[in-house]
């Protein structure tokens, strides 16, 4: 019978595990009764988008030529559940038309409500995601 050591378990483990997907979604409370994995980080996503866009409803913003862009916000989330704009590529018009976008965009995502982190094998973890917004404003 041979005797396996604890790192070499550990080394095993590690080279198995897969770190580019977690057990658990971030979620916010209400998207917790929810099941499938799928459905949470869908209702996590589309809740974000919604805020961000009600908020820039919300600012009554005014251009002079129409502004129709798709940004891709990169998002951070923390293992405490905080939650940074790391990262946004916005268009020459967009910048132009409403200089203010991001820190529209950061003030709406300071406005959400707690933030429950992703969990890996029962731990809370940091994740990355991307999230579509699409911008129409005439």
């Amino acid at each position: 019978m041979k005797k396996t050591s604890s790192e070499a378990i550990l080394k095993e483990k590690l080279e198995t595990f897969n770190w580019n997907d977690v057990d658990e979604y971030p979620s916010f409370s209400f998207c917790d009764s929810l099941i499938e994995k799928q459905a949470v980080k869908s209702c996590f996503e589309n809740y974000i988008t919604k805020n961000i866009l009600n908020f820039l409803e919300n600012e009554k913003l005014v251009v002079t030529r129409d502004v129709n862009d798709t940004i891709a916000l990169n998002f951070q989330i923390s293992d405490t559940g905080e939650i940074v704009l790391s990262d946004f590529d916005v268009d020459s018009v967009t910048a132009q038309e409403i200089p203010e976008i991001k820190s529209l965009i950061q003030k709406s995502i300071g406005a959400l409500p707690k933030i429950y982190p992703a969990t890996k094998q029962g731990q809370q973890v940091k994740t990355k995601f991307e999230l579509p917004l699409v911008i129409h404003v005439e």
